[in-house]
């Protein structure tokens, strides 16, 4: 692998060469009760509401340092929404925590018409996204939740590749004048990522050079498509790997650079691919350049009660599966 791209994005050392068991593991969500906690020091406009849920959110840990901005409101999820936007109003940088299932899931109506609607600077948490929320099954595991909060005017949409990422992301919400909805998990994946990885909203971030074909990634697949690429790489197969952070607004220069210098991409998300990054990224490319594009994601499909690694496999979300995807569109852009 060309270390030189990765070395200069600061990652963790055994992404070099995606040495799995070498890698520190943590939940996202940790990454939202260390960031919260954090700007909570230096800005003492942020408050936190939590629906009943403050341990599993990480809330709590805003919670111990700042006790009285913190709200917990209880199984109210709409009512705490409603209540985010009065604080809004009064000048408050609220931050409403639950699982994603809940809020964006459940609230949907009052985050379309009471925030985006309105443009508040209301930061919504959406915890144990994805399938990886592992035995609670379909019922709890938000499949759908960047679909229905990116088709939303003035919300800001951003799926961090693990918790130092999730840190900056939520501190960095807090600057933003809309409204933003950050999703995180539950369950342990490797932080990649360094407190000197660039982070930027609106910016996708290359972590791996390449010029044969496009990988286009967000959340728990980052790590997955780098550890596809540096498999490949031992073939010749050059992968481009790009962190899709930012889902909304989506880095366009960034994206068509790469499906006009590769040639071909290849989209991986933890997400229905109906409506999330893939749907994003095909949006960008059909106007701009076309070129073939395999889509690695939830195939329309509800969740299942499972293990997460076990469901991850079954899902056809590992890099095994993104190995597969760059081979397919390979073919085609060869054909």
């Amino acid at each position: 692998m060309d270390d030189k791209v990765v070395k200069e994005m600061n990652l963790v050392p055994a992404v070099y060469e995606c040495e799995y068991d070498k890698i520190e593991k943590k939940p996202t969500r940790d990454g939202f009760g260390t960031g919260t906690a954090e700007e909570g020091r230096e800005n003492k406009d942020v408050v936190v509401l939590c629906g009943d849920l403050a341990d599993s959110t990480r809330a709590s840990w805003f919670a111990k340092e700042h006790p009285d901005r913190f709200i917990e409101v209880g199984v109210a999820e709409q009512n705490m929404v409603g209540m985010a936007v009065g604080l809004a109003l009064v000048g408050k940088i609220p931050y409403v925590s639950t699982y994603a299932v809940f809020v964006p899931g459940r609230a949907w109506d009052q985050i379309r018409i009471s925030v985006s609607y309105g443009n508040f600077p209301v930061k919504i948490m959406g915890a144990h996204s994805g399938i990886s929320v592992g035995p609670d099954g379909a019922t709890h595991q938000a499949l759908e939740d960047v679909a229905i909060t990116r088709c939303l005017p003035n919300m800001t949409v951003i799926v961090p590749c693990d918790a130092e990422e999730t840190r900056k992301a939520v501190r960095a919400a807090a600057k933003l004048k809309g409204p933003v909805y950050i999703r995180f998990h539950r369950e342990k994946v490797p932080v990649i990522t360094t407190k000197d990885t660039p982070f930027e909203i609106g910016k996708a971030q290359v972590y791996r050079e390449g010029k044969d074909v496009a990988v286009i990634a967000a959340g728990v697949m980052v790590f997955e498509a780098l550890q596809a690429a540096a498999k490949l790489a031992k073939e010749g197969i050059d992968v481009r790997v790009i962190n899709l952070g930012t889902v909304k607004p989506i880095d366009e220069e960034t994206v068509i650079k790469a499906a006009r210098e590769c040639g071909a991409v290849v989209t991986a998300e933890e997400h229905q691919v109906m409506g999330g990054i893939g749907s994003a990224v095909m949006e960008v490319l059909g106007k701009n350049a076309p070129v073939p594009v395999e889509m690695v994601g939830v195939q329309d499909r509800f969740g299942e009660s499972g293990q997460p690694d076990e469901l991850m496999e079954k899902f056809g979300l590992t890099s095994k599966d993104v190995l597969k995807a760059i081979k397919r569109v390979l073919e085609r852009k060869s054909a």
